[in-house]
C-alpha cells in the first residue's frame, strides 16, 4: 500500500523553516510525532500538527487502518506562491518584502 496522504496548501511559512520541523518527525510513530510537534516552539509546528491529524483521520476513517500502527512514512514541503509586498523607506524609496508560502505534505503508513 502506498500510504495515506494529507496536504496543506498555501501555508504562510517559508519552506526551509517548515522543512526543519518536518525533519524532526519523519519516520516516527504518529503518536510520538504529535508529541514532538506539541512541544516544538516554531510556527510551522502548529500547521504541520494539523496536517498530521488530518492524515491520521484519513487513514482511520477512509482506509480503516489501525491508528496505533501508523508512522510518518514521508514528510516533505514544496514552495508555494510568494506574496510580494512593499515597505516604504526613506527618501521615497520602496523595498520589496517577500512573504513566502509553502505546500506541506505528509504520508502515513501502517508498520508491518
Amino acid at each position: 500500500m502506498n500510504g495515506v496522504k494529507a496536504t496543506a496548501k498555501y501555508v504562510r511559512v517559508s519552506s526551509p523553516k517548515a522543512s526543519i520541523v518536518l525533519d524532526l518527525i519523519r519516520g516516527k510513530n504518529v503518536n510520538e510525532a504529535a508529541a514532538i510537534l506539541e512541544y516544538t516552539p516554531r510556527k510551522a509546528a502548529v500547521e504541520i500538527n494539523k496536517v498530521l491529524k488530518s492524515a491520521v483521520a484519513n487513514a482511520e476513517n477512509n482506509h480503516e487502518l489501525d491508528v496505533n500502527r501508523l508512522f510518518v512514512a514521508e514528510a516533505y514541503v514544496g514552495q508555494g506562491p510568494t506574496l510580494k509586498r512593499f515597505r516604504p523607506r526613506a527618501q521615497g524609496r520602496g523595498y520589496r518584502i517577500l512573504k513566502r508560502t509553502s505546500h506541506i505534505t505528509l504520508v502515513v503508513r501502517e508498520r508491518n
